[in-house]
């Protein structure tokens, strides 16, 4: 047996917990050889029982899955990475739980760089979207690695503005690396590992998206990062979990406030009533990043305005438009009432507004106008 295949014997190995795994490779430094029952005379009588119980559930079953994995990982160019592996991520390794074994594809160099987590709802207004793409832009295009779960809603943004300006994206996944999830972001994916960033999974291939693992997922984003973003949350979003882990950590939190009516904000609230970092624009973030990257901020020339690239929102407003958005507010506003107000006839109107929103500058929601931000933001 290679090495390879002993790590994925003891991964698909049935009871074999990461608990068990992490245990097994600290007393004996690497997975080993099944076929060779003599280490189990020297590690402790606890961890021998759970051993031997596991080894009592193999069957034919478990090689053929772990040869199946194996196969997979070799043909895809696939890495995987031990707890006891030199090249496994420090801060990761660092954490309460580590996960005992990590399958990636792309560069694995790109674990090691300095992160930060964005994270926030797949079901995220346009308002969020666009808070996501201008900081993961900026921080991005200043040297950091964007960090996320490769979700729907804010993970994407934040993923795909990363790349949008020529940074590094590393993606944290719930299932094994053939069966990515959701399978719409498996472009998203593939850019990701082509531009120098990687897909990350604890878990061996042929592994399906099961819910109980995404939470687990959480503490891999918030452990390879040095803090994490929260842009837009629910009381009951997964992001609040990750949140959570992250404090567990030592790491830093930060969250984006917004309108108190907006269930998606709550739980940002939530984080910042409990000490998260308030942050309403990049300066907010510099002073704490600064702190945590010691001599390495110096490397680091993060941009405050967040702009350029495909992935930035229009800065350019004519004049018109300025006058439309002065009477729209961070609050939804009819077009019936917005009509007698700005002066304009219908059709007018309605192609105003349609370029404010296709600018970033407001959100419809029904047949009512909301306001994103002011022509003088500068996240």
């Amino acid at each position: 047996m290679d090495d390879l295949q002993k790590t994925l014997f003891w991964h698909h190995l049935p009871g074999a917990t990461n608990r068990i795994l992490v245990a097994l490779l600290e007393q004996c430094g690497r997975f080993p050889d099944p076929r060779d029952l003599t280490y189990l005379h020297d590690i402790p009588s606890s961890l021998r029982v759970k051993l031997e119980s596991a080894l009592a559930t193999r069957d034919a079953r478990l090689d053929q899955s772990a040869a199946r994995s194996h196969g997979w990982l070799q043909e895809h160019n696939a890495t995987c990475l031990t707890l006891a592996d030199p090249d496994y991520p420090d801060l990761l390794r660092r954490i309460p739980d580590p996960p005992a074994v990590l399958y990636l594809l792309g560069d694995p160099s790109a674990l090691h760089m300095p992160q930060i987590a964005l994270v926030g709802s797949r079901n995220c207004s346009r308002g969020g979207r666009i808070d996501a793409r201008l900081f993961s832009a900026a921080l991005a295009r200043g040297g950091l690695g964007i960090t996320s779960g490769l979700a729907l809603g804010i993970d994407a943004e934040a993923h795909a503005a990363a790349l949008d300006v020529g940074g590094l994206s590393i993606g944290i996944i719930g299932s094994g690396l053939d069966q990515l999830y959701p399978a719409r972001n498996l472009a998203l994916a593939r850019r990701m590992v082509e531009s120098g960033g990687a897909v990350v999974s604890e878990h061996p291939p042929g592994t399906p998206a099961i819910p109980h693992h995404f939470p687990r997922r959480n503490r891999i984003i918030s452990g390879c990062a040095l803090g994490v973003l929260v842009i837009e949350a629910s009381e009951r979003s997964g992001s609040l979990i990750t949140a959570r882990l992250a404090l567990e950590q030592g790491r830093e939190v930060f969250a984006l406030p917004g309108s108190i009516h907006d269930a998606r904000k709550t739980g940002c609230h939530r984080l910042i009533r409990e000490g998260a970092t308030l942050v309403t624009g990049l300066e907010d973030l510099l002073p704490e990043l600064a702190s945590l990257l010691g001599e390495r901020w110096q490397a680091l020339e993060l941009s405050r305005q967040g702009r350029g690239g495909s992935g930035a929102i229009s800065e350019e407003l004519d004049v018109d438009l300025q006058n439309l958005l002065e009477h729209i507010e961070f609050e939804p506003v009819s077009f019936d009432a917005l009509q007698p107000r700005s002066g304009l006839d219908v059709a007018t109107l309605h192609a105003r507004l349609t370029d404010l929103e296709l600018g970033g500058w407001i959100e419809r929601i029904g047949g009512s106008y909301q306001k994103l931000r002011e022509p003088s933001d500068s996240r």
